[in-house]
Order: C-alpha cells, then sequence, then structure tokens
C-alpha cells in the first residue's frame, strides 16, 4: 500500500450488501436509545487487544499488522461517513477475517453497537467499515508480515568472534529472518533507516557494554537490585502487549480542555498511525539484524576472548535472533517519536502492568521514560549491549518520523 492510500478519503458505498448488515441495522426502538453510551473508540480498542491477546516475539509484527489494518480502514470509513458505526464495521471485518475464532464475541459487539446507536443509516454506516475494511485487506496482501513469511528458514552462519550463533538452552532455530523484507506502511523504503554497524570488539563501547551485560544483566547477579530486576521482567514482555495500555492512555475523551476533546476520526487515526509507523520501525531493526548477525551478550561471555565463562546465564531466556540493534529499543523509540508528535505528553501519570510480570506495576508520566526503561531493561535482562539499546531507540525514532512525514493527510 503506498504511503498516501494510509489516509486517502474514499467514497465507502454502503451498497445494501449483506443480510447480517441489514439484520444488524433493524431499529432498535427506545432501548437503544437509552442504553448507557459507552465510548466506541475505546471499545473496539479494548476489542482489538482481547481479541489479538497476549502474543510472543514472533507474532509481533503479524499482530501489529493486525492492529493497523483494522484501524486503517476503520480511519477511512470514519473520515468517510462520520459514524461511529462505520468504526464498528471496519474492526469487525478485520478481525474477524484475520482471527475468526473471535466472531461469535466480535458478531455479539457489532450487534450491541448497531442497537445502542440504531438509526435509519446504520446499514450503510456499517457496510462502508466493511468495505473499507476487506479494501485494506487486498491492499496488504502478499506484504511478507504474515508469520510464515516473518519465520522464513535461515541457516546460521560458521561460528567466529562476533558472529551470532543459536543460544543456550534450547539453541533453537533464528526466528523473524523474513520480517526485515516485509514491505512497509508508509515509508517506501526502510534501507536508508538502517543504522552503521555495531562497534568492534576491541572497540572502548564494546568493551564497556560487555563489561556492563556480565555484571548486571547475569541470572544471579549480585549488582543488579530488586528495582532494576522488576523493571527487566516487566519488559521481557513483547513491545506491543506493553504499549498498548499505555496507547490507550491517549484515547479517553475526558475533561474540557481541547485535547481531551479529539474528533472521533483523530482518536482513530491515531491508533492507525501508530501501528503502521512502528510496523516501519519493526521491519528496519530486523533488516538491519540480519544483515549485521551480532552475537549476543551469552555468546560473547562464554566463547568471546575477554575473560570467557562457560557458566554465565542471563536473567532471561536470549531471545532466538541477532542482537544488533534491539527489537525492544527500536520500538520504544518509535512509540515515542508517534506519541510525543501526535498525543502530546501524557494527561496525568499513569500505570502499566505486564503480563510477563504480573506482581510488578510500573508509573510514568512521560513517554520517555518507557523507552529508558526499555534501554536498561535489556541490559538488566541479559540479552543485550547498552550501546545496541541507544541504537535501537535512535533507529526506533528515526524509522517512525520517517513515516509520519510520509503521511500527507490532516492532522491526527
Amino acid at each position: 500500500m503506498q504511503p498516501s492510500k494510509l489516509i486517502s478519503r474514499r467514497t465507502v458505498l454502503a451498497a445494501g450488501g449483506a443480510g447480517t448488515i441489514a439484520a444488524l441495522a433493524a431499529p432498535s426502538g427506545v432501548a437503544g436509545a437509552a442504553a448507557t453510551r459507552v465510548d466506541p473508540v475505546l471499545e473496539w480498542y479494548d476489542l482489538t487487544a482481547s481479541t489479538i491477546g497476549v502474543i510472543t516475539g514472533p507474532q509481533q509484527v503479524t499482530s501489529s499488522r493486525a492492529w493497523a489494518v483494522a484501524w486503517i480502514a476503520a480511519w477511512r470509513a470514519v473520515t468517510a461517513t462520520r459514524s461511529e458505526l462505520a468504526l464498528a464495521g471496519a474492526v469487525h471485518e478485520a478481525l474477524v477475517t484475520l482471527y475468526p475464532a473471535a466472531a461469535p464475541t466480535l458478531d455479539a459487539a457489532l450487534a450491541a453497537a448497531v442497537a445502542r446507536t440504531g438509526g435509519r443509516h446504520a446499514g450503510r454506516a456499517v457496510a462502508a467499515g466493511v468495505e473499507a475494511a476487506r479494501a485494506v485487506l487486498a491492499e496488504r496482501t502478499g506484504d511478507g508480515l504474515d508469520l510464515a513469511s516473518v519465520n522464513r528458514p535461515f541457516t546460521p552462519p560458521p561460528a567466529a568472534p562476533g558472529v551470532w550463533q543459536p543460544t543456550p538452552p534450547a539453541f533453537a532455530a533464528p526466528v523473524q529472518s523474513g520480517q526485515g523484507d516485509g514491505r512497509p506502511f508508509l515509508v517506501h523504503d526502510v534501507e536508508p533507516l538502517l543504522p552503521g554497524p555495531p562497534p568492534a570488539l576491541n572497540s572502548a563501547v564494546f568493551l564497556r557494554d560487555l563489561a556492563e551485560s556480565r555484571a548486571v544483566g547475569a541470572a544471579g547477579s549480585s549488582i543488579r537490585t530488586p528495582a532494576q530486576t522488576a523493571v527487566a521482567r516487566f519488559w521481557s514482555q513483547t513491545s506491543l502487549n506493553g504499549f498498548t495500555g499505555a496507547l490507550r492512555t491517549t484515547l479517553a475523551p475526558h475533561g474540557s480542555h481541547a485535547a481531551d476533546r479529539r474528533p472521533l476520526e483523530r482518536r482513530i487515526g491515531l491508533v492507525a498511525l501508530f501501528h503502521a509507523a512502528t510496523i516501519d520501525a519493526q521491519i528496519t531493526t530486523y533488516r538491519a539484524k540480519y544483515r549485521y548477525l551480532f552475537w549476543r551478550p551469552v555468546t560473547a561471555i562464554r566463547t568471546g576472548a575477554v575473560a570467557p565463562d562457560p557458566a554465565w546465564t542471563p536473567l532471561i531466556t536470549t531471545p532466538a535472533h541477532p542482537e544488533y540493534p534491539s527489537g525492544h529499543t527500536t520500538y520504544a523509540g518509535a512509540a515515542q517519536a508517534v506519541l510525543d508528535t501526535l498525543a502530546g505528553a501524557p494527561r496525568a501519570p499513569f500505570t502499566l502492568t505486564s503480563a510477563a510480570a504480573a506482581d510488578v506495576t510500573l508509573r510514568y508520566s512521560a513517554w520517555s521514560e518507557l523507552t529508558r526503561d526499555n534501554i536498561n531493561a535489556r541490559v538488566w535482562e541479559g540479552v543485550h549491549f547498552r550501546h545496541t539499546d541507544e541504537i535501537g531507540a535512535a533507529v526506533g525514532r528515526r524509522a517512525a518520523l520517517a513515516a509520519l512525514g510520509r503521511w500527507h493527510g490532516r492532522p491526527v
């Protein structure tokens, strides 16, 4: 899909179509009019999150794609119709297509939305959303972001100093080797966004980072504090799961300030652009990972020339793909850039929970604090070097700003 198509203002024809839509659009009567007001953006945001669920690393970009497809379609349909039922129709159609097992829950939510909203044009609005979703799904066909394409087979190179190898304990086959060849949503080509190579093994930067990861990232580290361990465990979850709650805090319409009363299409557009831009960043970082093929701390510490320690073990299991740059911090840098640019500072401090550490709750008051914690966490987990994390955040920011720069629509 070309960048301009993300925000193209389509004339979506609500041709009477499916019997399901006609049935859902039956007059709702007094009960529907009297129903408690439900915010449609938050309702369908939460339905998207619950449909996709808790994911693992190899599923992340594919799951981000589902978010982007559904909410780009919603943006187009709502911009064309100004109807919240177009949001419901678009997200419902995209998610049912991509996650058919969730159809009963999604069907019930769509029926409830129509019953609440009513109106004689309900069927046309839902149909506009359906058509927009089908159009976006068609445009993204063959984009290389399906799980099979992302996880295409890859043969690791021969072992050598600085070269990535499968890591203990499972020495699992590499994952996500095809992700860097996926088709971006907004930028034309991620190649100009790639970072330079990782530092030389005899450089002061690498030797500094090797010592830090060895000391603070070990499973039994005596210098990592309980607070650092909590942050490390919290951010061992996938970035998409970690940032879903953060993005949600920007969407609730409340208060009298103008920033708290964004129009429906602008709130939907923020979700769409967030996921489109972070996908472009994820593609960028994986192209770099499989180009540079840099080794993980566990390999460098166990087998490297500097005080090798064959028994060294990181706090968490090392992901099964190359080290440089960090995917977590690339995502964080991209997310921060989008939120700073389109949402502004957080309205108030907020708390987040983690799918990977149910006993940990973290409180934030600035988007940059999430990037900071991601940079630190990947070192404290023992799976990255600090320079790699810092480069990842910079790459993510650059990729997101390039993606937003390709967006030629109205401000979200």
